[in-house]
């Protein structure tokens, strides 16, 4: 198998992906949501990756100023609850491919705080189809099951993480509970915050995570004994921010303090998305998408019919979503969202 290439540095973490490079044809979002919603599953197929204006990069540049710090405190809190936990015997295993640049900032932590070398993996899991099962024979050939965290980068509505429970009902001895950094569904196990807050690499593709694709499988280029694939956008290299993002961030770490978050909520966001997905006549509660990273998301990868937002002048927080909506011609609307910032909405095609 030909290792998976990425712009991360192999200390920093083991890609559990087979290399699909040039065997898939990208296609445009508008194609691939036409075939997704006629039945194609998404992991089938790739993205044509969306190309940043000169504005949606200030847009960027401005959320990486404003948020290093918040989302470095956010590292900090998740990855004393993994050690506090699990000790130096923690192996990471995050959750391609949102899940590894965060992976790779707790790891750091973790090294610079205790002096430990965390071992990090990043493995594919896909919403309908499971997670990779030669990755995690991978892994069990390799560390006990207590020892592993799986790890993401944010919360939407927990979908990944009832996929996530779902698939480690075949390896009981694994706690499912992922480690993440926002959390306002509550549903994870371990989460810096509740907090709706914008964590930069959210902002943007495969430039922000390692030139990787997001994770890919199909039949006919998977084979039986193959880890799932991912694509590497060797094209996009002089572009790279994979480590501009994490240097960003890990110059806010503090050591010293208990980077405990304030006023934390205790009101989860799911039955916000199930009102949302009622009051706007959403059958599929899969087409509703909340919290800043799943909007961000929709509006780089989907068709978005309408995007809510906790307000229409929170440029701190949204600026980057408006200038995104903006480009795409999507109408951006005020709603009392209470546990996230903002919330995608895809609309089924045969209703428009």
């Amino acid at each position: 198998m030909i290792e998976m290439r990425s712009s991360y540095k192999p200390e920093d973490v083991t890609i559990l992906l087979k290399d699909i490079t040039g065997m898939v044809t990208p296609q445009s979002t508008e194609e691939r949501e036409k075939l997704i919603q006629s039945g194609t599953h998404y992991c089938e197929m790739l993205p044509i990756e969306y190309e940043p204006t000169e504005k949606y990069m200030d847009a960027y540049r401005e959320a990486v100023k404003v948020y290093s710090a918040v989302t470095a405190k956010a590292v900090a809190s998740v990855a004393e609850k993994i050690y506090a936990e699990k000790g130096s015997e923690a192996v990471l295993v995050s959750l391609a491919r949102a899940g590894t640049s965060i992976g790779v900032l707790i790891k750091h932590y973790l090294d610079r705080k205790y002096s430990v070398n965390i071992p990090h993996y990043t493995i594919s899991i896909i919403r309908g189809k499971g997670i990779d099962h030669n990755a995690m024979k991978y892994i069990l050939a390799r560390h006990k099951p207590q020892q592993i965290q799986f790890v993401d980068g944010w919360v939407g509505k927990g979908a990944i993480q009832t996929t996530l429970d779902k698939a480690m009902l075949d390896y009981p001895e694994i706690d499912p509970k992922l480690a993440v950094l926002s959390d306002p569904a509550l549903v994870s196990g371990k989460y810096g915050t509740t907090e709706d807050f914008l964590i930069a690499s959210s902002c943007l593709n495969s430039t922000v995570s390692g030139l990787i694709s997001r994770t890919f499988l199909r039949a006919d280029i998977i084979g039986e004994s193959d880890f799932h694939g991912a694509m590497y956008y060797e094209n996009f290299k002089d572009k790279d921010l994979t480590y501009s993002f994490i240097n960003s961030v890990e110059e806010h770490f503090d050591f010293d303090s208990d980077n405990a978050f304030e006023h934390e909520s205790t009101t989860s966001g799911v039955e916000e998305v199930k009102k949302i997905a009622e009051e706007f006549s959403v059958a599929d509660i899969n087409l509703v998408k909340p919290g800043i990273g799943e909007t961000t998301r929709v509006l780089l990868r989907r068709v978005p019919w309408k995007i809510l937002v906790h307000s229409l002048n929170d440029n701190e927080h949204l600026g980057h979503i408006y200038q995104l909506a903006k480009e795409k011609g999507v109408e951006v609307a005020e709603y009392p969202l209470k546990s996230y910032k903002a919330c995608g909405i895809i609309r089924k095609l045969a209703d428009t």
